[in-house]
């Protein structure tokens, strides 16, 4: 039995869920064209956008943005100072991990002064066309108000797992902590001394208990979102696995952190016990 079939266990009005190998193999649970609130998910979609900027020189992760001493990097590492709403900053940039909105905004309108171009046809030209993402669309704050098909949301993370878009070592810095040492709260979850986080997802790395899995590596990076979603990537088994709900993050919490590390750990178990047994078939 696929571990997707617990996705219909869930207390939810609709779900849809998938894995995804880096050799390619999607497995599917659920509506795969159903549009689907993705909350935060949308950060790191947001995230990629802004890298193909950087790749192209319109801007550099180190381009000051926001208050002083602030650059793109701490934007998009949640290291910028923010609230997780509102425009006044809490402190000084690099003291603390503080989960912000704003922060994303703030990144993502000095990509549109750089580059002449609103986000929103940012974001479509350099992520959403080129891989086909047809049924995603943008309409809101870039922060939390994207809409998403199952899968469209595969062809993203199957394009995180083997980058077209961006340079393969440029996908390596976004699941890289950034500033590594910083204490933060996860909102919803708990607060993580250290709290890493890379650019647009946040790391897995010693944080327990969490929403990703118990088995999960410490270098699994994703994001999970109000509006009942989540997906991951464990680069060091090579699988992904996003879940889409339309029950608010709120009205089951204490539900959620449990079902979804339950269907972490089964598709690490999974993965894992497939990964040996073609290791020995090959021995």
């Amino acid at each position: 039995m696929s571990p997707l079939s617990l996705v219909g266990t869930w207390p939810v009005p609709h779900a849809a869920a998938a894995t995804i190998t880096a050799a390619g193999r999607i497995d599917t649970f659920g509506d795969r064209t159903r549009p689907f609130r993705l909350a935060s998910l949308a950060k790191v979609i947001t995230a990629w956008a802004v890298l193909v900027a950087v790749e192209e020189g319109s801007i550099g992760l180190d381009s000051p943005a926001g208050q002083p001493g602030c650059t793109i990097r701490h934007l998009l590492s949640h290291a910028g100072g923010y609230p997780f709403d509102g425009v006044s900053p809490m402190t000084a940039p690099e003291r603390r991990r503080i989960y912000s909105n704003t922060g994303i905004e703030i990144a993502t309108d000095a990509l549109a002064a750089a580059t002449g171009i609103p986000f929103a046809e940012y974001l479509d030209e350099a992520i959403l066309e080129p891989l086909g993402m047809h049924s995603t669309s943008l309409r809101g704050s870039p922060a939390h108000a994207v809409w998403s098909t199952l899968d469209d949301m595969t062809a993203f993370l199957s394009e995180v797992m083997s980058p077209t878009l961006l340079d393969p070592a440029t996908v390596a810095e976004a699941a890289t902590p950034q500033f590594p040492d910083l204490t933060g709260r996860v909102p919803g979850v708990g607060t993580f001394a250290p709290c890493p986080w890379g650019l647009g997802a946040e790391i897995h790395g010693s944080k327990q208990p969490h929403w990703m899995g118990t088995t999960n590596s410490p270098a699994t990076f994703g994001h999970f979102g109000g509006a009942g979603t989540m997906m991951w990537v464990d680069p060091v088994i090579d699988v992904a696995l996003v879940a889409l709900t339309d029950l608010p993050f709120d009205d089951w919490a204490d539900t959620a952190l449990q079902v979804w590390p339950t269907l972490s750990d089964a598709v690490v178990a999974e993965a894992t016990a497939t990964a040996s047994a073609r290791t020995g078939s090959v021995g």
